[in-house]
């Protein structure tokens, strides 16, 4: 007999999860303990993406040294499990300072397991024929602060014969139109880089992988909209999950825990899209639902109305 459609259901904390008819709802609190003994360097992780990271990780098990610029966000979030998790104050494109947050790491909790570059900025916006130099070089620090984090985490895990190198990348990386101009330019070089890193350092048991948001709520993208008009903060909503296609931080964390334990183990030099197939389904499909007529092809693309 074939399996019955999936139900939605309500999270605990609110939002929407789609799962299998007749279960009840998930449980917040993680139980698979993936994570466990591991230890995390997860730079951005004050906030955002990077937050929702180390809780999530925490929750699995793991120790995260928090590298961030935010001192406040940093040491109040360390402050919620100061056996677990540890801020250091960190320029994520200065080398020393990089190399200073994986020695904390090893130094505080004896190894490194995971590295997460994840800190980035949104940085120039507008024309291209009005980009300035010194706003692209600014925004370009984005793929240096990827480069540091995966020169001295190689340092430490190639000596250990195994660690997991994560980079988050961004959906603009493979569609036009989603992102700045540098932005995209930053964020598909980091596809690249991932792609060349893992095959260096496969042999040596060390996986290397990136992962590409879609439409999530975050503080950044929150004060890059926050003057245009339209509402900041999604409602976690059954229609705007799938209609709108606009995720939260956890489900990037949950991406970024899957990728680090060992249910990953054969995946490497991957750049994951967790974006509601926004870049791979992205569009209402006239022929799945037999509205022939309403189809249109305009420059190659399928529109309903």
């Amino acid at each position: 007999m074939a399996p019955g459609p999936q139900a939605d259901r309500v999270e605990p904390d609110g939002g929407w999860c789609l799962g299998s008819s007749g279960a009840g709802p998930r449980e917040k609190d993680i139980t698979d303990h993936r994570l466990d003994g591991m230890v995390a360097v997860i730079t951005g992780g004050a906030s955002g993406i990077g937050a929702a990271t180390v809780r999530r990780f925490v929750a699995e098990g793991a120790r995260v040294v928090i590298a961030d610029l935010q001192t406040a966000e940093g040491e109040s979030l360390a402050a919620e499990d100061p056996e677990r998790m540890a801020f250091v104050r960190t320029d994520v494109t200065s080398e020393a300072d990089v190399e200073a947050a994986i020695a904390s790491a090893t130094q505080w909790f004896g190894r490194l397991d995971v590295m997460f570059n994840n800190a980035g900025i949104i940085g120039a916006v507008g024309p291209i024929g009005t980009l300035s130099l010194a706003d692209y070089e600014r925004t370009m620090a984005v793929l240096r602060s990827v480069v540091l984090g995966m020169k001295h985490a190689a340092n430490v895990m190639i000596p250990q014969g195994s660690g997991v190198i994560l980079s988050t990348s961004s959906v603009a990386a493979v569609s036009g139109g989603l992102g700045a101009h540098t932005y995209s330019a930053a964020k598909a070089a980091i596809i690249g880089l991932t792609q060349s890193v893992a095959a260096e350092l496969w042999p040596h048991g060390i996986r290397v992988n990136a992962i590409l948001p879609g439409k999530i709520t975050t503080p950044m993208t929150v004060a890059l909209r926050a003057g245009d008009g339209r509402p900041v903060e999604p409602d976690d909503t059954r229609d705007v999950l799938l209609g709108e296609r606009k995720g939260h931080a956890r489900d990037i964390a949950a991406a970024a825990a899957y990728l680090a334990s060992d249910d990953g183990r054969f995946v490497a030099g991957e750049s994951l899209r967790v974006d509601g197939g926004l870049t791979r389904a992205g569009g209402a499909s006239p022929f799945a639902t037999g509205s022939y007529r309403e189809a249109s092809m305009l420059g190659g693309r399928t529109k309903s109305r």
